[in-house]
């Protein structure tokens, strides 16, 4: 006897990762030594007094209990510290402030708590899969919005307005934009928030990249009027270097927060303790920290983009995020062939760009979160292997 996948699983594929991952995985059991640029999974360890925190704390006979679904008052001040110190933006802690398990998980969330059956989700093309699973897994309908190198890979505020129906209720965001590294500025949100109020939807910003390649992070929060209809999600996992740690945040109205806690509470059991605490710690590192992080990214970026250069791609301007986002050359005909033969070849792992969306199939993206050897290798190799 078989039981059936549950209907709405019908609407969401397999994540690319983990299926592409999985063919990696393979090969490196065959013997093949893969360089991975494919992914943004950051390869450099959070600061050493992040760890010791942990460490401390995990070894307390009584910081391994149940938690608060709230997280703790002093995680929720440090992130509301933070916010002050990073984007100039005050938050009340206790009312404005949720910790979560990663901000993907927030993310699915955020959709449980505020989408019904038919209502209308805009999700940027190209943008973060996840986005359209959550909303297809709340029985949602997608509804794509252009994002176009003519642009700069922002939303045409009129395409925008044009696309509501009077079932429109959220609009997924994303600056520093992944995959492209695309930022927006104050007044590219102020657009958007004018536009959520005039049309009643909810904007949510997710901001896990603002530390990464920028020189003046900015939070959608950054515009007072936002906290009536925008919330925010935010994470440690990019630009404190601790993405298996699953730590992130919500920021949002008291409301909006109490409704997202309906679904969070019958999901999770709290955060563990010691994980709290070393939070806290990485809140408080300093602008030198993330600097030199910023330095290494840098130099690894340069890297990347003379392979691209070398492969006959046109690499994206934006210094932001963890990716170079870069156009293939017209004589490419397929180009989830052509990685695909770069992974065989060469053994080097790229993201065909098709992954997040139509408005990216003649793109490819490669992570910096590889070493300067790593990187330097995955070129010899592809100097070997013909165009």
């Amino acid at each position: 006897m078989i039981i059936p996948a549950a209907n709405r699983l019908s609407t969401v594929k397999e994540y690319y990762f983990s299926r592409k991952l999985r063919e990696v995985r393979r090969l490196q059991a065959e013997g093949k030594d893969i360089i991975n640029l494919g992914i943004g999974n950051p390869d450099l360890p959070p600061a050493d007094e992040v760890i010791a925190s942990l460490q401390e704390s995990a070894s307390q006979p009584n910081h391994h209990g149940y938690q608060s679904y709230q997280g703790r008052p002093e995680l929720r001040r440090a992130f509301a510290e933070w916010y002050q110190r990073t984007y100039q933006v005050a938050l009340d802690a206790d009312r404005e402030i949720l910790p979560l398990l990663g901000s993907k998980e927030g993310i699915f969330h955020v959709s449980m708590a505020f989408l019904n059956p038919g209502d209308r989700v805009l999700i940027p093309n190209p943008g973060y899969p996840t986005y359209a699973s959550a909303a297809n897994l709340a029985g949602a309908e997608i509804v794509h919005y252009n994002l176009t190198a003519d642009n700069g890979w922002l939303p045409d505020t009129k395409e925008i307005a044009g696309l509501d129906n009077g079932r429109l209720r959220i609009m997924w965001i994303n600056y520093p934009h992944m995959p492209t590294g695309a930022t927006a500025s104050t007044e590219d949100f102020r657009k958007l928030i004018d536009l959520a109020r005039k049309h009643g939807f909810l904007l949510c910003h997710d901001n896990p990249y603002s530390l990464i390649g920028t020189a003046t992070p900015l939070s959608v929060f950054t515009n007072q009027e936002a906290l009536d209809c925008a919330l925010e999600l935010n994470s440690l996992s990019k630009g404190h270097q601790m993405a298996g740690w699953r730590i992130g945040m919500i920021a949002a109205r008291e409301d909006y927060l109490q409704t997202i806690l309906k679904v969070k509470s019958n999901i999770d059991s709290g955060q563990f303790l010691p994980l709290q605490h070393a939070a806290i710690e990485a809140l408080g590192l300093p602008l030198s920290w993330h600097v030199a992080q910023n330095d290494r990214y840098a130099a690894r970026r340069k890297k990347i983009e003379e392979i691209l250069t070398h492969l006959g791609c046109q690499c994206g301007t934006s210094t932001a995020g963890m990716f170079v986002w870069a156009r293939v050359p017209d004589s490419v005909s397929n180009v989830e062939e052509w990685l695909d033969g770069i992974l065989y070849n060469a053994h080097v792992f790229f993201t065909p760009g098709m992954v997040f969306g139509s408005n990216g199939s003649r793109y490819v993206r490669v992570s910096v979160c590889a070493s300067e050897e790593s990187i330097v290798e995955a070129f010899e190799r592809i100097k070997h292997i013909a165009r």
